[in-house]
């Protein structure tokens, strides 16, 4: 994500920022991919910077590297864009590993994709569609709003198991404290239906395979000493000890550090821009060039469990050039935070929230400042604490937005925090508790709010320019009239 913000700058400072922290809790060295879409739909948002086709080759080369990260403009590519077919051409001649995102692509598209070399997918697919891709030879990459008993069902009546990874994707800090990481997903997915052992396997074995590290994945002589000692029955996959390179990395869920190790260092070279004007009530004025009266405004309908977000409908009046929505509506808008022009709005259906907003810098992919409100001046109270702390998260409370509910500040790119694992997970749980509060029911309360913006995950999203048709990668005027 941070590669999006800063681009080549930020991902040499992840890097070695990764490796410190890799030493310090006798891990191997970390492995890297590039990101393929900066920005993500290039030409319908503006992010901190742009990766050409040339410099991602340049950073395929680089120590570690060993995939092209998640190709999500998948729309581009089926459609034969220059840029991106670059792109993964240039990762086809380093022979790294060519990752995807392409949410129920089908039929000859699919085909398309693949055949530029692009072998897996972590998106949340219909059932028949994660059977077509299977059967493809794609990796199928399940997470846990993908893992239910009519997926688990399908995958286990075909005559032989595709490959399959179980993966988390965007979890926050405090849900990884308080429920697990891959240990919960695999509790959820056995809970779906599929067998302890056939989890263990995509845990383990399709992973180290999948990236090529052929000397782990197996207990087996000779092959490295990454090892779980679990607690009790195989499908509770309770860790008792975790062993790292034949060293002692974990016990009872918690990191276990030799003498010596020491913190990753807490510095952030890497700075957060919040370039924008001040945020006033007078900031969040939805004006349009469109006569008084009653207009139908396209609207977004988020739902309770995934990232989907279905086309809707709604009339609001205008007078004076301006959208009168407060008290009829909840609204969301996202002002680019790197120095140019660039401001979009949109209703948004399907939560009954109570007087407040939230604010984000950390909103995919592009990490614009994301505002949901339902007033003007609760949005300028949450934007105004974000731009304060260089980025991060609030949540404020009241018409006047005149309680802070929460606030988790992200400094590093607007994304990333230096402070201990444990204080952001305290935050990060402060934030969720305040959102569920406010009225924002989600299984993913962090990813339902941040990829809002993110302009290739179906159906409706909204970017700094625009509100975006994902499905035709196209951009659509604010009423249904444009």
């Amino acid at each position: 994500m941070s590669g999006r913000c800063s681009a080549r700058e930020a991902v040499a400072f992840d890097t070695p920022a990764a490796r410190a922290t890799s030493m310090s809790v006798a891990t191997a060295a970390p492995l890297w991919g590039v990101p393929s879409c900066v920005p993500a739909l290039e030409g319908l948002e503006h992010a901190g910077a742009a990766l050409s086709a040339d410099d991602i080759a340049e950073m395929l080369r680089w120590p570690g590297v060993i995939a092209l990260g998640e190709v999500m403009d998948y729309r581009a590519v089926v459609a034969g864009d220059r840029r991106m077919h670059e792109v993964t051409a240039a990762a086809r001649a380093q022979e790294v590993i060519l990752d995807g995102h392409c949410p129920n692509l089908t039929g000859a598209e699919l085909s398309a994709y693949l055949a530029t070399g692009v072998d897996s997918d972590h998106t949340k697919n219909r059932t028949e569609v994660v059977l077509e891709k299977a059967r493809l030879g794609m990796t199928m990459m399940l997470q846990e709003k993908c893992l239910n008993e009519e997926v688990a069902e399908a995958l286990l009546a075909l005559p032989q198991l595709p490959p399959l990874c179980l993966v988390t994707d965007d979890l926050a800090a405090d849900h990884i404290v308080d429920k697990g990481h891959l240990d919960h997903i695999a509790r959820v997915a056995v809970a779906a239906g599929f067998p302890a052992h056939v989890v263990l396997k995509a845990l383990t074995w399709t992973p180290a395979q999948r990236l090529r590290l052929h000397d782990r994945g197996v207990v087996s002589p000779g092959k490295r000493a990454d090892l779980v000692l679990l607690r009790g029955e195989l499908a509770a996959f309770d860790s008792a000890l975790v062993l790292s390179g034949g060293r002692v990395a974990g016990r009872d869920g918690a990191p276990a550090r030799s003498e010596g190790d020491t913190e990753a260092p807490a510095v952030a070279p890497l700075g957060s821009r919040v370039d924008v004007e001040p945020q006033d009530p007078d900031t969040f004025r939805w004006t349009v060039d469109l006569p008084d009266g009653v207009h139908t405004f396209r609207a977004m309908r988020v739902n309770e469990r995934d990232t989907y977000t279905e086309a809707a409908e709604l009339q609001l009046p205008v007078q004076d050039g301006e959208v009168q929505w407060e008290g009829r509506a909840t609204v969301v808008r996202v002002r680019n935070r790197y120095g140019r022009d660039g401001a979009a709005f949109a209703p948004l259906l399907g939560r009954e929230l109570t007087d407040g907003a939230v604010a984000s810098t950390y909103a995919h992919d592009s990490h614009n400042l994301l505002t949901i409100g339902t007033s003007r001046a609760a949005m300028a109270a949450a934007a105004a604490t974000v731009v304060a702390d260089g980025g991060g998260v609030a949540v404020v409370r009241g018409p006047e937005g005149g309680t802070i509910a929460a606030r988790m500040p992200l400094p590093v790119g607007g994304v990333l925090s230096a402070r201990p694992a444990g204080d952001v997970a305290d935050q990060a749980a402060a934030v969720r508790g305040a959102l569920e509060s406010w009225g924002w029911r989600h299984l993913n309360p962090f990813m339902s709010v941040s990829t809002l913006t993110l302009a290739v995950s179906p159906a409706l999203k909204i970017t700094d320019r625009s509100l975006v048709d994902v499905v035709r990668r196209e951009a659509v005027g604010a009423t249904t009239a444009n």
